[in-house]
């Protein structure tokens, strides 16, 4: 988990959990995805960290949030936060949606715009642990199931979610070292869900909460690249036009800095003591 303030952010209103999520992703932007969307609110998505819990590399990782971000699933930007004691501070967030969303609907969110309630939509079909039971024998046909398999089997998936599990690791547990030949693949299966189920969790150290708000926040996005703020509107795809290679106009060069008009001043005045005064030889 982040320090508090940091982390994940789950944006509202997000579409029910299918078997398509991420589905018009590349394979690497995809797995990475579906791994940020498992994680609590507040969890550490930084690039260092995610480096440690997934097998790429910290530029492989920058590219690929940088392209979640590009899609839609991602936002980088700041919360101000005003508890009801009246104290206010400026929140880092990094926002995530499993459903992809354009910049018309990020800016809508700046504004606060958007409902935060989930929508009540009709649950899938079919159930998570139903869809991974059902494609076992797609990669592995030996434990190739039934309906009536999948029905019976899917509620021994449930504390392997709740405890953390991903499909690839309850897919390792499920098919790596299997007899020869298998003569049940649903008795196989019942067993191993049964006998190599991961322990509970240690639980995490509190954390401190934040401020109760009193009014909605504020909220404006970042650059992804050079985490210049700005408007919505001002960065596309979440990134700034400086960055998108944009040349910007002429009228608007940035102010100069209190130092450079001290240094300009003194030129100034250097340039006029040196001047000869009226009446004085030259």
């Amino acid at each position: 988990m982040a320090n508090p303030g940091y982390g994940k952010r789950a944006a509202p209103g997000q579409l029910p959990h299918t078997a398509h999520d991420f589905a018009g992703l590349p394979p690497r932007e995809a797995a990475i995805a579906a791994y940020i969307d498992r994680l609590p609110d507040g969890a550490d998505i930084s690039v260092k960290t995610l480096a440690k819990e997934l097998p790429y590399g910290q530029c492989a990782l920058r590219t690929a949030l940088n392209r979640l971000q590009d899609a839609g699933h991602l936002r980088r930007g700041r919360e101000h936060l005003t508890a009801k004691s009246g104290t206010s501070q400026w929140i880092t967030r990094t926002w995530f949606s499993r459903t992809a969303r354009d910049d018309t609907w990020w800016a809508r969110f700046t504004r606060g715009d958007v409902p935060e309630e989930e929508p009540d939509r009709a649950r899938p079909t079919r159930s998570r642990a139903h869809i991974l039971l059902a494609a076992l024998g797609r990669t592995t046909p030996v434990l190739t199931l039934s309906q009536a398999d999948c029905v019976a089997l899917a509620p021994l998936l449930t504390p392997w979610f709740e405890r953390g599990a991903t499909e690839e690791q309850i897919n390792r547990a499920l098919t790596s070292g299997l007899p020869t030949p298998v003569h049940s693949p649903a008795a196989l299966i019942r067993t191993r869900l049964r006998d190599k189920l991961p322990p509970e969790p240690v639980p995490l150290p509190e954390r401190t909460p934040e401020p109760e708000l009193s009014r909605p926040p504020l909220r404006m996005l970042e650059c992804a690249h050079c985490r210049t703020p700005g408007r919505p509107e001002a960065l596309p795809g979440g990134v700034c036009g400086a960055c998108r290679g944009e040349r910007a106009p002429a009228h608007s060069k940035a102010p100069l800095s209190a130092a450079a008009v001290r240094t300009h001043a003194a030129q100034i005045r250097a340039a006029m003591s040196q001047q000869p005064r009226e009446g004085t030889p030259v």
